[in-house]
């Protein structure tokens, strides 16, 4: 941050994001104060979170797994409870890997699995039908030396891939249409829409995903994905369908329900 003084120190911002309601006024003051890079910047930005804009938008990153992910204005911000959704395909993933992230938001999934020590030879491929989403992944997966492709589901992929994919992430959107209004509004107003809807019951994306995905997993491979835990019967139901063996994991510390699907 620059050195010159700055027009509003930490008391003054504070006082401005606990007037507008942030909870956590004095660690995003805190957060704000160290990413500014001016005066003039410390004062936009914290009128933009005053604003009611995400604190992540306002910042320009968010911290998942503890990487510093690049989240611009309108891309899906990705959740501390998605951590759990990497762990598990952490203890799945071998040397070498190849990883899919599917609907692929910011490309923080395939992007924290992929920085991993054990999986620093992994094959990472992502893909997002929100070319905003798809600009950020780009700047977040080719740390990791992955590629990002712009389109729907598996569209764009390499068809060769199909039937190589080890570990399959698909961060799918799964709000109901009509509990969209019901989010908060951080999240209705500010990511896109094509992030959150999932349908008249939250899963037609997932079924979707789950009709092609024994095509792209190689033998043994998983997929995973996020699920509320009311809709986790539906979810289990639709990957035994589709060919794969289901499996539930869950995280009551984060609120986390994650469904991994096995090829045979």
């Amino acid at each position: 941050m620059s050195t010159s003084p700055s027009p509003l120190p930490l008391s003054a911002v504070v006082t401005r994001l606990r007037a507008a309601g942030c909870v956590f006024a004095e660690d995003e003051a805190e957060l704000i104060l160290s990413t500014a890079a001016s005066p003039a910047d410390l004062t936009a930005m914290v009128e933009r979170r005053a604003a009611g804009l995400p604190l992540e938008h306002v910042l320009g990153w968010a911290e998942f797994c503890g990487l510093r992910i690049a989240v611009d204005p309108g891309v899906f911000v990705p959740r501390r409870r998605t951590e759990f959704l990497v762990q598990q395909a952490a203890e799945l993933a071998g040397a070498g890997s190849v990883i899919v992230d599917l609907c692929c938001g910011s490309g923080a999934l395939g992007a924290a699995l992929a920085a991993r020590p054990e999986q620093r030879a992994a094959e990472l491929y992502a893909a997002d039908i929100d070319p905003v989403a798809v600009r950020c992944a780009r700047r977040n997966v080719a740390a990791a030396g992955g590629s990002v492709y712009e389109g729907d589901l598996y569209e764009p992929l390499p068809a060769s891939l199909r039937g190589r994919v080890d570990v399959l992430l698909a961060n799918v959107p799964y709000v109901p249409t009509e509990e969209i209004e019901l989010l908060p509004q951080e999240a209705r107003v500010h990511e896109a829409r094509v992030a959150l809807d999932g349908g008249a019951d939250g899963l037609d994306v997932l079924r979707r995903v789950t009709a092609e995905a024994a095509r792209w997993l190689a033998p043994g491979g998983h997929l995973l994905f996020e699920t509320s835990e009311r809709q986790t019967a539906r979810a289990v139901a639709t990957v035994a369908r589709d060919g794969l063996k289901p499996r539930v994991a869950g995280c009551e510390e984060l609120f986390a329900t994650v469904v991994i699907g096995t090829r045979a």
